[in-house]
């Protein structure tokens, strides 16, 4: 008999069942995944029905349910979809697409899913083992999603020739066809295991021949043969940790395929081969840069030919100040920015931009004119529901309501 008492821990691979310590009533559920993990069809008696007839408890089950990290079993329990299965301590929930009559079930877990999670759970446990031979990096957690899933390890930093070894070598092992096998030992006995355990009594112990051995409760393939290709893809630091994401089996064959794909086109677009990708776009980043370089010149030399015309054009105000207004129906309000440091270079010089949407403000003045725009810009912005800011010579902000510009304007215009 399996019971079924569970450790809340960061990595699924602390999730230690606590075996053989229950005695059997119909509140204990024996975990029939435990024994074999290729079980997918099984009969069952019903024990409890929730008061809507959704939720049932088995004597047995083949599901396997959300725990530790790992993502629960769907299938069928007779003519209803198992949509959800939970772990409740010493008993399994089945929550169920609709309510089904009958004091004995027929359970028929869905393979395809069963089998994927195998194949990631097994190739965790096989990276996590060479992650620490080869490298010393202790896993902490694990999360396993719907398309990828990751591992955090023990160190500040993971080159990327890691990355590679770690997954030349974990595909060696793979091919290497390691017998995986699930027993149970006492706790206080159990020697070499890859993180010890503070757990008593008697405990579950999943070993890959030659390289691991490690406590836990989840479901697991008979041979690393059958986890088929380890992919690591992208690492990146987390806090204290390097997380990495790994994919196993048809996941890595569906992504790999993916981005062949998209190297592929990617190519075709550029009419190169893919090795001459590489070289193709670090020409065309540089070729862009010397483009981008160009027009800011020329948008300059522009800026100031046009804000010339602007400050020929704009009478001063009674304290001999040239304040020009320029508005444009649409953003980004950076697009005015050369037009005004070019019009507040001449004397006496106060620009204000006004960009409809987003509803933006830009206010930049010469030094000699008496303004100081961040000081000016800020109170005129709260007062409209605004924020933004700046210093002295340039200032900007925006408003949520397009309708408050047109007064953020007028309160700038007014207190300068």
């Amino acid at each position: 008999m399996v019971g079924s008492r569970w450790l809340p821990a960061m990595a699924i691979c602390r999730a230690i069942p606590k075996l053989g310590r229950l005695r059997y009533t119909q509140r204990v559920t024996d975990r029939l995944y435990y024994r074999d993990a290729y079980l997918v069809e099984f009969d069952a008696a019903v024990v409890e029905r929730g008061d809507d007839g959704r939720r049932v408890y088995l004597d047995r089950t083949a599901f396997y349910p959300t725990s530790g990290g790992q993502p629960f079993d769907t299938g069928r329990l007779d003519t209803a979809e198992v949509v959800e299965v939970v772990d409740e301590g010493e008993r399994v929930a089945h929550v169920l697409s609709g309510p089904v009559g009958g004091d004995r079930l027929r359970g028929v877990v869905d393979w395809t899913r069963r089998f994927d999670h195998m194949q990631q759970h097994t190739g965790q446990h096989l990276l996590s083992a060479v992650m620490a031979d080869r490298f010393g990096h202790e896993t902490v957690s694990v999360h396993f999603g719907r398309e990828g899933s990751t591992l955090d390890l023990a160190t500040a930093s993971l080159s990327h020739d890691d990355v590679v070894e770690a997954e030349r070598l974990a595909n060696r092992a793979v091919t290497d066809n390691r017998p995986v096998t699930v027993g149970f030992e006492e706790a206080a006995t159990a020697a070499g295991l890859r993180k010890p355990t503070d757990r008593q009594g008697t405990i579950r112990i999943v070993t890959i021949a030659d390289l691991d051995r490690s406590a836990c409760g989840g479901t697991h393939v008979r041979a690393t043969g059958e986890i088929g290709p380890i992919l690591l893809r992208k690492i990146e630091r987390v806090r204290q940790v390097m997380r990495v994401e790994f994919l196993c089996g048809e996941r890595a064959i569906r992504r790999a395929r993916t981005d062949t794909d998209l190297l592929a086109g990617l190519a075709a677009a550029h009419s190169a081969a893919a090795d001459e990708l590489p070289a193709v776009l670090e020409s065309q980043r540089a070729e862009l840069k010397a483009t981008a370089a160009a027009r800011r010149e020329l948008e300059e030399t522009v800026a100031g030919f046009r804000a010339r015309e602007l400050y020929a054009s704009t009478e001063p105000d009674a304290r001999g100040r040239r304040v020009a207004t320029v508005r444009e129906p649409e953003g980004p309000i950076e697009r005015l920015r050369p037009l005004a440091q070019a019009y507040a270079a001449f004397p006496r010089a106060v620009f204000v931009g006004i960009v409809e949407q987003p509803p933006s403000i830009l206010l930049t003045a010469a030094m000699d004119a008496g303004v100081d725009a961040g000081k000016l810009l800020k109170p005129a912005l709260e007062a409209s529901g605004g924020r933004g800011g700046g210093n002295a010579r340039s200032a900007q902000g925006t408003v949520k309501d397009p309708a408050e510009l047109a007064a953020l304007v007028e309160r700038v215009l007014d207190a300068g």
